[in-house]
This record gives structure tokens, sequence and C-alpha cells, in this order.
């Protein structure tokens, strides 16, 4: 039987009987601002062990915008990792160069570094692409988070690099994960659905793994609530063009409606991935020919993606 709640009209901690600020729909438990923490924290260390995700010798750079997802994501790594030897920490932020957005998303990256003593890398749009990506975007608005993504991708591989790392860790949340299973579904995309660029690369790619691929958005925000980190940043502009903005609220309202539905789509790519494991989807990993990154084709997305642009 569940706590009584102490508080008239506040449901109890199903762990301990204190206040409750948030109910775990999925589980049908409800937790305290202490076990919240402490969940997440378990859930996160189980992934990260579960997939061997970061081992012993292992150097991570750590993705972080200065949201809130990245923010959470480098506090966990570093209260799991922070005083291990074996296991270095370095913070890469990108400046994709966005006007009255990027500005307090990188001060608030700097900070975090400072505050956790973490190693700070920085790259910019600018110094690898030659403009900022409001220049590249100008009349090619409603590709924004397109073009974004492919840089960004790009910008983060050279600032990992030049960190020496072996591991590149993303603040992908489940709602973020979801949503991608999502969005390949619809588009019929089985190459992106099966990928796993958490795998060992054998050399060719720095492997990506998401710590918070198990932590939903709203846990996330708490977290960083109950920790007084929490900041009121601005939303990126060009974010009412993503095909993603659709889905997360095609998603949100079916989560809402039938917990859970998030965690079993991430089940079900699993599923596929098993299925189709050792077997070649598309044509088989190569070199791009200008920039010698690994890719599917003759060029690179970021390679042609430059072409497109004239750069």
């Amino acid at each position: 039987m569940s706590p009584e709640p102490v508080c008239k009209g506040i449901p109890a901690c199903s762990v301990c009987g204190e206040p409750a600020i948030i109910h775990q729909r999925h589980t049908g438990r409800y937790l305290c601002g202490t076990h919240l923490v402490t969940d997440i924290g378990n859930r996160v260390s189980d992934t990260i062990a579960s997939q061997q995700q970061v081992i012993s010798g292992d150097r991570v750079a750590v993705a972080l915008s200065g949201g809130k997802d990245s923010t959470a994501l480098l506090i966990l790594l570093h209260r799991l990792f922070g005083s291990r030897n074996d296991i270095r920490l370095v913070a890469v932020t990108v400046d994709e160069g966005i006007y009255g957005y990027r500005e307090a998303t990188i001060r608030s990256a700097e900070s975090l570094a400072r505050r956790l003593n973490v190693e700070h890398i920085s790259v910019s749009f600018g110094e690898l692409f030659g403009d900022s990506l409001d220049t590249l975007l100008k009349g090619r608005e409603q590709q924004a988070c397109s073009i974004c993504g492919i840089l960004r991708k790009k910008a983060l591989v050279v600032g990992a690099e030049r960190a020496g790392a072996t591991k590149l860790a993303t603040g992908h949340n489940l709602d973020d994960e979801a949503q991608s299973v999502l969005m390949n579904v619809l588009r019929g995309d089985l190459f992106r659905l099966v990928r796993n660029s958490g795998t060992d690369s054998g050399g060719q790619f720095i492997p990506r793994i998401k710590p918070l691929m198990y932590v939903q958005e709203k846990e996330i925000a708490s977290y960083l609530m109950i920790l007084g980190i929490w900041e009121d940043l601005p939303e990126c502009p060009y974010s009412i063009h993503a095909l993603r903005r659709e889905v997360r609220s095609i998603l949100s309202g079916i989560e809402y409606r039938h917990p859970g539905t998030m965690l079993r789509l991430m089940e079900n790519k699993k599923k596929v991935e098993t299925a189709f494991s050792g077997k070649t989807i598309g044509e088989p990993v190569g070199r791009c020919q200008e920039c010698g990154d690994p890719c599917n084709g003759r060029l690179c997305q970021c390679c042609q993606l430059r072409h497109s642009l004239g750069r």
C-alpha cells in the first residue's frame, strides 16, 4: 500500500512518504525530490553499465550546448566519474551562430564547466564552415534543422577529436529517442532505424553514447529544478520549422493517454536492430572522397551540404 500523503491533496512519495513532486505515469510511482534524483542517477548508471557506454581508460567528450539536457548530462557524468582517475570528461560546445539565442546558452555552458572544473572546448560554424548558421540559412529557413543537424554533427566530431576523446556523449533523452524512432518510421528510413552509433566503430569514428536515453524530458527539468540549476533559457528560433516539433506534439499526446508508449517504441527499435544485426543495410561504410570521414556513399552528408551551399 502506498504511503499516506503528508500534506492534504499532495500525493506521497512511493518510497518514503514525503510530498511527491512528480508522477511516473508509466510505473505508477510518485517520487519526492530526493528519490527522483536518486532514481535518475541509478537509471543513467544502469544504462551506461548495461551498454558499456563508458569503460576504464575512456576520455569522454560531453556535448554541452548549455540547455537543460546537456547540463543534466554533464552533472550526472561528473557525479559518476568526476573523482575517477581512469576516466576523463571534456565538455565540447558548438557555437552555431544564432543571434539572440546562442549567446545565453553558451554562457550557461561555460559557467557549468567552470563550476565543475571540467575542461571545456569550443568550436564554431564560422571557424569550420566560413559563416554563422544565420548567414548560411538565408533563404533556406525551412531547411534549418536539417542543415544545422548535419553541420552540428560534424562540429561535435571535430571538437571530440580535438579533445582526444574515445567516446562522444550527447544529451538525447527518452522523448528525443522515441521521436527519432517514429520519424524514421514515417520517413521509411530503415538505415537510420537500425543504425547504432554507440557500438564499437573499429576505429572508423568516435562512438556516440546517450546516457539519458531512458530518462523523460520532464524528469530532467525536475532534476535541474531540485538541484537549483534550472535556467529559463530561450528556445531556438528555427525550431518552428522542424518536423520533430510536430512528431513531439503527437507523441506527447499518445504518451499521456497511453503511458509507456515511448519506452515501447525503444523496445521495438531494439528488436529491429537485433533482427538486422550483421546484415548490411544500404551501401557499405566507406570514406568520403573529399574529407575522409566515414560515409555510405562517395561524399558524406556534410560535404554534400557544403557543395549545395556553395562552400
